[in-house]
């Protein structure tokens, strides 16, 4: 991705009036930011987007870089720009598939799909498909258009994503051998993927070899520190008995919530979980309520749940829960949230039952929380 960001400059050198290009570079910036977890190429992507010019290009940039600071309302305006000025680019309805999931939109989301589907099926809208059966406790349809977009493939950047993809849904649901067989498959087309690294670590800490998932955690989080790993690997060191590790990681996480933040890119959905997790409910139900202000969907309504419970006010939590699982989807953690939930309510029985949900659907759905659950559930099975 660096060199094609070097070729971009390098043409526009040239010829800085190509809007195209612009509109490229702008795009590769925020693909950096991902691969890189550096926040501050936002602030590049937008620049060269500006350059871009009034153009449908510049919009799907935009979207695209509106969706990755987590501002989904903006994503879902600018892809709506981009599909005026270019009615058949898939990919602009891929923007608004993305933003309208995350606003919980699903009827639009289903649509937007669908209408990429039409125009282009290739691995980005057969990908975005999966996703969409994935929500709706469809496994088996989400297995099946991962399938097809790996099929689709025709870069080592896609396989290593749909393998990862493929993994992520092994690992979700329990199949720990076919989930690593994909990260393995992945990192075979593209060594030096980090989404596949993190998958063959979170492996390693199911199978119960500590040393290597922290190993691996450690390199990547060196390398990435995006804050979903730094969380996982705090979590991981927690578990095995590191507590003054895992809270230096927890600091590390505050610092790269916070860089995120000063370059536009909110995330108050993460820090509501992350502070819910650590036990402060004041600042964990601050974040979500801030979240749940601008998006309604099913993920901010689970942070809703898990907040509130942590504040005490579980029959409020128990709405929520409600909210998040109203799709379908067989996610542990909704279910763990749930089970906990049920049970400072009194009702033994349900609460019994989503734990051992989360459990069947994947014992290792957080090295920490997975933990508490065994732990809760035996204690509910005790109370008998």
């Amino acid at each position: 991705m660096h060199r094609v960001v070097h070729q971009l400059q390098q043409r526009l050198h040239s010829l800085p009036q190509d809007k195209s290009s612009w509109a490229q570079l702008g795009a590769s910036y925020v693909e950096l930011a991902r691969v890189t977890a550096d926040p501050t190429y936002y602030a590049k992507a937008e620049g060269a987007l500006k350059n871009a010019g009034d153009t449908g290009l510049a919009a799907i940039g935009m979207g695209t870089l509106a969706n990755a600071r987590h501002d989904f309302t903006a994503a879902r305006d600018w892809a709506t720009k981009a599909i005026a000025a270019l009615p058949s680019s898939a990919e602009a309805y891929g923007v608004l598939a993305d933003a309208l999931t995350q606003l919980g939109d699903d009827a639009g989301a289903q649509e937007a799909v669908q209408k990429m589907l039409d125009l282009k099926p290739n691995t980005a809208s057969f990908a975005r498909a999966s996703f969409h059966f994935e929500l709706h406790g469809d496994v088996d349809g989400a297995r099946d258009a991962m399938q097809r977009a790996l099929t689709a493939a025709s870069t080592p950047e896609e396989i290593a994503f749909c393998r990862y993809r493929l993994g992520e849904l092994a690992f979700d649901h329990n199949r720990l051998d076919e989930a690593a067989q994909h990260y393995e498959q992945g990192l075979a087309a593209r060594g030096d993927d980090m989404t596949l690294t993190q998958g063959m670590a979170k492996v390693a800490a199911a199978r119960g070899d500590a040393p290597v998932a922290l190993e691996n955690y450690r390199r990547l989080v060196a390398r990435a520190p995006l804050p979903q790993y730094l969380q996982e690997y705090a979590e991981l060191l927690e578990a095995n008995g590191k507590p003054e590790e895992a809270a230096r990681q927890y600091d590390v996480l505050s610092e790269q919530q916070r860089l995120m933040e000063s370059q536009g890119a909110s995330d108050d959905l993460a820090a509501a979980l992350v502070a819910a997790d650590r036990g402060d409910g004041m600042q964990a139900l601050r974040r979500a309520e801030a979240e749940w202000s601008r998006r309604q969907s099913v993920f901010v309504a689970d942070a809703m749940a898990w907040a509130l419970h942590m504040n005490g006010r579980d029959a409020e939590a128990l709405e929520f829960s409600d909210k998040a699982n109203a799709l379908g989807w067989q996610n542990a953690t909704f279910s763990y949230h749930r089970g906990m939930i049920l049970a400072a309510l009194g009702r033994i029985a349900e609460a019994q039952e989503a734990l051992v949900q989360a459990l069947r659907l994947n014992a290792n759905f957080s090295p920490l929380q997975s933990l508490k659950a065994g732990r809760k559930l035996a204690e509910l099975r005790g109370g008998r």
